[in-house]
């Protein structure tokens, strides 16, 4: 078995690479059909990742939406919507969030090993909290991912994951979704934040897909060997 699950890093962001506004409410980058682009992509995936930060912003349900997708996967002995997966480093965690409520299928918790109690005591009743070390380690996470039969992995989101993923070198596939405006402001997240990553201007990402989706654009680039095309 792979020592970790293939992994795809899916993001929309504006022009000038902010992945939502400063503003309460959340900020649409994508169309009707890219969604359902995305919802295809779920439903090929073993398991969804998002950061703790997402599920506290943003509320996420991270289920399958299209019903024949959902009875595909269960003719395929598969739960109708992935595993979902979080990773905390403080164990700020609410069951009531749509993340754990919404969907019959695992959840599963890497919590650095400080907030260890603090997580299993918010939602070790609704879902599987595992010690990943502390701060958290990426690698120990997919290497149980793996473990538990996790072959493919989305991450959805947010800055903080996206970055550390690219910067690990743990990211084989990234899916860019560049929306058609600007959002110009400095305090709004943005797609990644600093770090070091593998790809530089001297050692550049290999672009293999441009597609038009309506009013927006998909790049899919390859960023590792492991890359396997649809």
């Amino acid at each position: 078995m792979s020592e970790r699950p293939y992994v795809l890093l899916s993001c929309a962001a504006s022009i000038d690479g902010y992945i939502d506004d400063a503003t309460p409410n959340r900020l649409l980058l994508s169309n009707d059909a890219d969604f359902d682009r995305v919802d295809a992509e779920r439903a090929q995936c073993d398991a969804i990742l998002v950061g703790s930060t997402t599920i506290r912003n943003d509320n996420p349900r991270l289920l399958v939406r299209s019903q024949d997708r959902r009875d595909d996967r269960a003719a395929r002995g598969l739960p109708a919507t992935p595993a979902k997966v979080t990773i905390t480093g403080r164990g700020d965690l609410d069951a009531a969030a749509q993340f754990f409520a919404a969907g019959d299928t695992e959840k599963i918790v890497y919590s650095a090993t400080s907030a260890l109690d603090k997580s299993r005591q918010s939602v070790g009743h609704v879902a599987t909290v595992v010690d990943a070390g502390d701060p958290v380690d990426l690698s120990r996470a997919m290497a149980d991912l793996a473990s538990r039969g996790i072959k493919k992995l989305m991450v959805e989101g947010g800055s903080t994951m996206h970055t550390q993923f690219l910067a690990a070198g743990l990211a084989d596939e990234l899916q860019l979704v560049v929306a058609p405006f600007f959002v110009g402001d400095s305090q709004a997240p943005r797609f990644v934040n600093d770090g070091r990553f593998p790809w530089t201007s001297e050692h550049r990402a290999r672009l293999a897909e441009v597609t038009q989706i309506e009013d927006v654009v998909l790049l899919r680039y390859a960023l590792s060997e492991r890359y396997a095309p649809k």
